[in-house]
């Protein structure tokens, strides 16, 4: 039976990258929440394609899974606990800094996520993506660090992890 190793080779790293998403994330949340919550505001063009708005999301990405509940919100947060230990243990075994870099991402954007749930009750999105008729969805720095952290599991799993021997 293997040892539960909860401190790896790239254990700094992963916790750097996790508190550094979760701050800069929460700053920007801070600020949204403080700017757009007097009402009436006007969405900030930032682009062409790139709008600064606040959007309460009781659900999942892309809104999915709303929850109106006591029971559904800390059903998330628990899921969201639940995720990040997963995450951080997973981290712990990374055999490659691609790897590290990747979980410390994924684990900044739940950690920033679920304090969004646990403060607010939801999660404060802030980023409206659009093109042209094109509308995206709301989402925030800690849904892009997620989808750049799993994108990057992904291709260290296709590509760059297959050369490698064996896991430690």
């Amino acid at each position: 039976m293997k040892k539960l190793k909860v401190w790896g080779h790239h254990s700094s790293l992963v916790l750097l990258l996790a508190i550094v998403g979760l701050v800069v994330d929460q700053i920007a949340k801070f600020w949204a929440v403080g700017h757009f919550s007097v009402g009436g505001i006007p969405p900030i063009s930032v682009g062409p394609f790139l709008d600064l708005v606040l959007v309460w999301n009781k659900g999942v990405s892309y809104g999915l899974f709303q929850q109106t509940t006591e029971i559904g919100r800390w059903g998330l947060a628990a899921f969201t606990v639940a995720a990040s230990v997963f995450i951080w243990f997973w981290s712990a075994r990374a055999i490659n800094r691609l790897e590290a870099i990747c979980l410390g991402l994924v684990l900044s954007g739940a950690l920033s996520n679920g304090f969004d749930r646990l403060y607010y009750g939801q999660v404060v999105d802030y980023l409206y993506f659009h093109v042209g008729e094109f509308s995206w969805y709301v989402f925030n720095l800690a849904d892009a660090w997620i989808v750049i952290g799993a994108a990057g599991l992904l291709l260290d799993t296709l590509f760059i992890g297959k050369n490698k021997d064996s896991r430690p």
